[in-house]
């Protein structure tokens, strides 16, 4: 090429923003397929929210929050009535009964009382001594379900945490995808008005012309893409707030710097065995599942329990007294009920049994997790210095390959594979960064760490 050509070459890209209007008005209507979408930069007018503050929202409103505290409520209501077997019981009595003189009951029993007219009142109360053990240990057993309770409810408000945590960070990489994608269409509309001006000046080929707008329609393609993400990236989050509709909200960056992971997956192994609440639930369950069989063991015990009666008989045959009273000690000793004891008793133990294996195995489960996440959280570190090496060497490589274009020494797709060379490197930047955040909090999840 030579210098002439080269310096109105010159010439014309510096006066591209000046030629654009005339060129635009030489150039045929660009069609709709290439035409950039219109769409309001997103978070830009919506509430602020932070991650905590998306977090308390959750745990607010989130129905399974209300699910877990109540069930957590209905079995401590559980102790109560477990409990009430070794209070007293006390009720009161009125009757009044119009019989024929002497009259006695003579079928459906062997006894044969005689029955009078009269209008009582009186009280009862009972009061167990002694079942040997078997109720405190239905109430150990109900105390110990109660607390499993508790723990599932803390497990509950974890697992919600985990999940208001994915869906903002998860909104805010769409966000970040789609401010990248307004700027590929920004620069690849910017292209197509400078190869449109070299067109109309027959500095260009109508080959470049094509080359170029197939770029942009790729690009609003990408735009629109990711704009479809991102609003589906906040009904998500939304949802997991407990709203039933989508919000706008602008979510502000959070200022944690981002730290190595941990040296060693052991201790964090050890951590999460005594943390979560999970396990502890389990340990709860299965301290519950052994007072509950040692419940079931001793239903072949006696029981022994206290009864005394008081009361007053003011309308009365004369034969009646007007007052009556008693106390008394029943021994209540099982023989044989079609080995009905036994077998409960061994269903208690293969409960318990269960129940221990049921915690072994989410201990191995655990641990397993725990590595899982410490490895992917060591891979997402590695790979923010390899994404961000791709991002230098693609931005280096655009700009070498825009300025051989501009000179004339390459083609155009030349230019356009750099420039998907840096809009995928920018991508795989993007989704590093919030990957490895990601990934910290799935960590610190697996692990129960506290906040």
């Amino acid at each position: 090429m030579s210098r002439v050509r080269l310096l109105i070459l010159g010439v014309i890209l510096g006066c591209a923003p000046i030629l654009r209007p005339q060129a635009q008005a030489q150039s045929p209507v660009t069609p709709p397929a290439t035409a950039a979408p219109q769409a309001n930069t997103p978070g830009q007018t919506g509430k602020p929210l932070t991650r905590e503050q998306a977090e308390a929202i959750a745990l607010k409103n989130n129905p399974q929050i209300t699910i877990g505290k109540l069930r957590a409520l209905e079995a401590h209501q559980y102790v109560r009535e477990t409990r009430s077997a070794l209070l007293p019981t006390a009720f009161l009595s009125l009757t009044g009964v119009d019989a024929d003189p002497g009259s006695r009951i003579a079928a459906g029993g062997i006894t044969n009382p005689t029955v009078y007219s009269r209008a009582a009142a009186g009280a009862t109360v009972s009061q167990l001594i002694t079942d040997f053990g078997r109720t405190p240990n239905l109430l150990s057993s109900s105390e110990f379900q109660a607390k499993a309770e508790d723990e599932n409810a803390a497990a509950t408000r974890a697992d919600i945490t985990l999940a208001v945590d994915q869906a903002f960070y998860n909104s805010l990489e769409t966000r970040d995808l789609v401010k990248v994608a307004e700027e590929t269409v920004r620069a690849r509309q910017t292209l197509v008005d400078k190869v449109q001006a070299l067109t109309n000046a027959k500095l260009r080929s109508d080959l470049d012309l094509s080359f170029s707008k197939v770029d942009l329609a790729r690009a609003n393609l990408l735009l629109l893409e990711s704009q479809n993400n991102y609003q589906a990236a906040l009904a998500a989050l939304s949802a997991i707030l407990g709203y039933p509709d989508e919000q706008d909200f602008d979510l502000l960056q959070p200022d944690e710097p981002l730290t190595p992971p941990a040296p060693d997956v052991h201790t964090l192994i050890a951590e999460a065995l005594q943390q979560r609440p999970e396990v502890s639930s389990l340990q709860y369950q299965v301290e519950s599942a052994q007072k509950n069989a040692s419940a079931e063991h001793e239903l072949k015990l006696p029981t022994v329990s206290a009864l005394g009666v008081v009361g007053i008989v003011p309308v009365r045959d004369p034969i009646i007294p007007n007052w009556y009273g008693g106390v008394g000690v029943n021994v209540n000793i099982p023989v044989f009920n079609g080995f009905l004891f036994s077998a409960r008793a061994k269903t208690a133990d293969l409960q318990t049994e269960a129940a221990r294996q049921s915690l072994a195995n989410l201990q191995n489960n655990l641990a397993r997790d725990v590595r899982t996440s410490w490895q992917d959280t060591n891979r997402a570190y590695q790979r923010l210095s390899v994404t961000r090496q791709l991002e230098e060497q693609a931005s280096l490589a655009l700009d070498l390959a825009q300025q051989r274009y501009n000179l004339g020494l390459s083609s155009i797709v030349e230019f356009s594979q750099a420039e998907l060379g840096k809009t995928e490197a920018d991508i795989a930047d993007t989704d590093a960064r919030y990957q490895y955040r990601l990934t910290q909090i799935v960590l610190a999840y697996t692990i129960a760490a506290p906040k």
